[in-house]
């Protein structure tokens, strides 16, 4: 089946064994990579390698392949042939030459084994780091067009006592001479004060004062909002900088009563 519809003849130009896609051993790279897996999986000393039992199981898994009818097993064939070519060095009997140097007829395979171990060893570390788009993705998020959100910057002490004396400046046109006791309580001011932003009223700060009552009515008006501002009961709202200051009620503050520790 091809591209889900049969094909009933092979191509004329290009021939593919049937069995040519079966996979063998696919965790094995390669051959010195299913040497390394006979060494490691008895725990034998790579560096004193019993070459017969070695030969003889991976002798085992050439001839598996053969019976597979794999087309591929060239490099497998050629490891097949120098173990055996080793095999048959160590059961002949030594030269004195041979002696006298003491070359082993393994040191040559066992030092492709130590390097493949190495570099295998090596990828396997390098593949278990985080890699992008597949242990870790880039966070993108996109704006859409003409999304923009200014948020109100914070009224600060400063720009409050401004407008303490913007209103106090004024409140000096209304001063009067007559001199009299007046009688101004703070506690009383604080529930005026709440009043007059009951319904979720929005006023400007220099709205609340009464200029009549002239600068001690200012500051007791003054102490009035600070101690309610201090008791999360009212806010202060200023679109932007060096514009008008406006008072209004919290959302979650008690609109009714104020508690005697608020005017301590």
């Amino acid at each position: 089946m091809v591209q889900g519809a049969p094909l009933l003849t092979l191509p004329l130009d290009l021939y593919i064994p049937p069995d040519a896609l079966e996979v063998f051993l696919d965790a094995f790279e390669g051959p010195l990579d299913l040497l390394l897996y006979l060494i490691k999986r008895q725990n034998l000393d790579i560096l004193d390698i019993p070459i017969a039992e070695i030969t003889a199981q991976y002798m085992e898994y050439v001839e598996l392949m053969t019976e597979l009818r794999l087309e591929l097993a060239a490099e497998y064939l050629v490891m097949a042939a120098m173990l055996a070519e080793i095999k048959s060095r160590l059961l002949l009997p030594r030269t004195s030459q041979e002696e006298e140097d003491g070359i082993d007829p393994r040191a040559d395979l066992v030092r492709r084994l130590q390097e493949y171990e190495r570099f295998k060893q090596a990828a396997q570390d390098l593949d278990a780091l985080p890699r992008l788009e597949r242990d870790v993705f880039a966070v993108s998020a996109a704006i859409p067009p003409g999304l923009s959100q200014r948020l109100p910057p914070e009224v600060d002490l400063g720009e409050l006592l401004m407008a303490l004396r913007g209103v106090l400046a004024r409140a000096d046109l209304f001063t009067s001479h007559r001199v009299e006791k007046e009688s101004l309580s703070l506690r009383e001011r604080m529930s005026q004060v709440m009043e007059r932003l009951m319904g979720g009223r929005f006023l400007n700060f220099t709205d609340l004062f009464n200029l009549d009552e002239g600068r001690a009515g200012a500051v007791v008006t003054f102490l009035a909002l600070l101690e309610l501002i201090k008791s999360s009961i009212l806010e202060l709202v200023q679109t932007e900088p060096f514009t008008p200051i406006h008072v209004r009620l919290r959302e979650s503050s008690p609109q009714a009563g104020i508690d005697d520790s608020a005017v301590a």
